[in-house]
Formats: structure tokens, sequence, C-alpha cells
């Protein structure tokens, strides 16, 4: 009987700790370098702060829905049938050590530092100095999650060097809202 009221007290005081230690965590941004966002409520002001979670994926921060003007939101329903369309491409916009984790079935590995220099794997071809992307196919692209910024940077450039906003596709949800639905990864892929 001794032995099990120490182990609760022992199970109490590590939770207690946990929840003190949960306060202390560090607040993580929530849109651009903000690490809290005020609410006037009925009551007052109530500050809303972020800190990492367990299934969080990164110390991002909040996307837009639609990142850049002209793109599309999408969600896991349109990225199922991307990934039987010939003429779409599903786009895994994260780092190859993100990727190797678990991924998109049959998406291919584009890291966004590397889309402005790969724009002829989605269709695009060099015209001169520029790229000439009129005959593009459509990019479903993916990063960790609505707070990784890495496909929103990736769909900034490839904007900027000519792909066509209207075929970009985003799904903000990324790997963490797949992965939290129970839909299918591979690992290991490139």
């Amino acid at each position: 009987m001794k032995r099990l009221s120490t182990a609760l007290i022992l199970c109490l005081a590590t939770l207690l700790a946990q929840n003190a230690s949960a306060e202390e965590k560090k607040k993580l941004r929530i849109i651009g370098e903000e690490t809290k966002f005020i609410v006037n409520t009925a009551s007052g002001p109530l500050e809303i702060t972020r800190t990492m979670t367990p299934c969080a994926k990164n110390e991002g921060w909040l996307q837009e829905l639609v990142p850049e003007k002209g793109t599309h939101p999408v969600t896991e329903i349109e990225i199922l049938r991307a990934l039987n369309d010939k003429d779409a491409l599903v786009v895994d916009m994260r780092v190859v050590d993100d990727r190797i984790k678990g991924t998109i079935p049959n998406s291919i590995s584009m890291p966004y530092t590397e889309v402005s220099m790969r724009l002829s794997e989605l269709g695009c071809s060099k015209a001169g100095s520029k790229w000439d992307c009129s005959k593009a196919k459509k990019v479903y692209a993916f990063c960790n999650g609505p707070v990784c910024p890495q496909s929103p940077i990736a769909m900034s450039a490839m904007i900027r060097d000519g792909f066509p906003a209207d075929k970009i596709y985003y799904y903000r949800g990324g790997m963490l809202d797949w992965e939290a639905l129970g839909l299918t990864t591979v690992r290991g892929e490139f």
C-alpha cells in the first residue's frame, strides 16, 4: 500500500511538473513574427498564443489558405484525385530529411529551395533567360502543414519565374493533416 501511495504521489508530481513546464514553453510565431494575437472579447482583451505540441511538425507560422494570388487551396480529396491525373503532379516541397520519414504516395520530391531551378520537371521550358510555362502541368504543392512556410516560399518563387499561379494547388494541411487523418504514407522515397 505504501508503494502504491508513493507511486501515485510521484505520478501526480510528474503531471504537475509537466503542466508547469508547458506554461513555460517557448511562444511560437502565429502570424509573421508575432507570437501573440489579441482578441477583443466581451470580457476584455484575450491573448491567443501558440506553443509546440507533440503533433506539430515545426516552429513555422500560420500560412494563408491562399498564399499567392491566383493559387487554389485544396483538400485531401483533391490530392487523392491528382495522384492519378496525368496532367498533374503532387509535389512534396519539404527538405529531403523530412520526406524520407514519410510522404504522400506517388508524390515527387522537389525541395522548396530547388523549385526555381527545376521548373522543367513541372512542364516548363527555358526560353532564353526566361521560363516558358505555357504547357506546365498542374502542381499540387504541400509541405509539413499549416505552419510550414516551405511550399508557400516555393510557390512565390515559381510565380516570380513565370509559372502560372492558376496552375498551382496548395494543400495547406500537408503531412500534418494527411497523417492525422490516417492516410497511407510511404517512407524512404525520393
